[in-house]
């Protein structure tokens, strides 16, 4: 590496651990990695240890539509997949490795996916790796670089370790530094009233759905910066929990109960307390103890479509018939819902029981349901959390 190669390694170094401790300056760092091993495009994805869920991390240089075709079609014809599973720390591949670059040149995944980018190759190297999952850079070479060269691979793997252990930093500052309002946001999303409590009870934040509970004051209502039950079997129950939530870990199984209520106004409501963990050297007031759920209660199963089609890798057309199965049963039906043939649905249907192991529709239903949601979204009257 000459003296300028090695100035270039030293400030790139610099500029990965830079990312761990500020999140925004992870692309350019990535960016900047990818331009020193010689690379178009460079991202960093974790594969299961079953090879069946892919989880993108970080990427630069890939359009969307890409990255979906990546885990929609072709992650399972990348010739590095296999590969992926087994790379030793630091190991770098390339495709050379595997098959002669004639080889890979004829395979509809460099026809399809790598030569519309204007890339001619890709190496992987390996960052982290668990029982669970492992975690790699999988960087393009354009084709105006050639292949893959011993260069970049020796780039790779020499960056591969402060990579890995900014990713570790990155973790473990970020478990440190979360707050309430980093999470407000995300709390605002969900339909279900969540508070948190602090240690004498007082509310530290409650999300959107918690604060038009309060509005509503048929169940839960606010006075000060505590929240006061309706009705006297709402309050004995909800002291309950937090009674049980405040004991700690010796009431685990306990604090798991949710608990049925109904407001004023007839509505039936679960509740559910939990014991937050708390630092030792933080002061209790302001620190979230308690988080409670506020849920308003629904016979209706909802679904986690997402999660079904990435625990099974199915296909869009796959798991819209999978939850026509669910929804509707039958072949024929199932057919005139979605418009198409029956013969395409039975197609589908093998292809569902081939994934999934199930050896009839009854069972497809079964492994549906074990994605249900305990606490589900009914739509109704305006934005209320149900």
């Amino acid at each position: 590496m000459t003296i300028l190669h090695a100035n270039r390694f030293s400030a790139l170094v610099g500029a990965i651990y830079d990312a761990a401790a500020n999140p925004a300056l992870r692309s350019a760092a990535l960016e900047q990695v990818s331009n020193f091993v010689g690379g178009c495009a460079a991202t960093i994805l974790s594969r299961d240890a079953a090879g069946h869920v892919i989880e993108i991390h970080q990427h630069v240089g890939t359009e969307p539509r890409f990255r979906q075709l990546y885990r929609d079609r072709y992650v399972e014809l990348d010739p590095l997949l296999d590969r992926h599973l087994h790379l030793a720390a630091d190991q770098t591949v390339g495709v050379t490795d595997i098959m002669p670059h004639a080889d890979f040149v004829a395979t509809s995944f460099y026809r399809e996916w790598v030569e519309p980018q204007g890339a001619i190759d890709l190496a992987a190297v390996a960052l982290e790796r668990s029982d669970a999952r492992t975690t790699i850079l999988q960087v393009l070479r354009h084709r105006s670089r050639g292949t893959v060269d011993e260069a970049m691979r020796e780039r790779m793997r020499l960056l591969a370790p402060h990579l890995q252990r900014s990713r570790v930093m990155g973790r473990q500052i970020g478990a440190r530094s979360h707050s309430v309002d980093d999470l407000a946001d995300v709390l605002d999303m969900l339909g279900t009233a969540i508070c948190l409590l602090d240690a004498d009870g007082r509310v530290v934040h409650a999300n959107a759905a918690g604060r038009r509970l309060f509005a509503d004051a048929n169940l839960l209502a606010m006075v000060g910066d505590r929240i006061v039950a309706r009705n006297t079997q709402t309050d004995k129950i909800f002291r309950g929990l937090l009674d049980i939530a405040s004991r700690g870990e010796t009431e685990s199984a306990s604090r798991r109960r949710v608990e049925p209520v109904t407001s004023m106004d007839g509505e039936h409501y679960l509740l559910h307390a939990s014991a937050l963990k708390q630092e030792r050297d933080l002061p209790p007031r302001d620190v979230a103890a308690t988080v409670l759920f506020v849920q308003k209660a629904s016979m209706v199963s909802s679904l986690v479509p997402d999660a079904i089609a990435a625990a099974f890798r199915l296909t869009p057309s796959e798991l819209r018939v999978m939850m026509a199965i669910v929804e509707i049963g039958g072949v024929p039906d199932i057919a005139a819902k979605l418009g198409i043939a029956e013969t395409t649905v039975k197609t589908h249907l093998g292809r569902l029981f081939e994934k999934t192991g199930a050896g009839r529709q009854a069972d497809l239903v079964k492994i549906a349901a074990g994605f249900a949601v305990p606490f589900v979204q009914r739509t109704g009257r305006g934005n209320d959390p149900v």
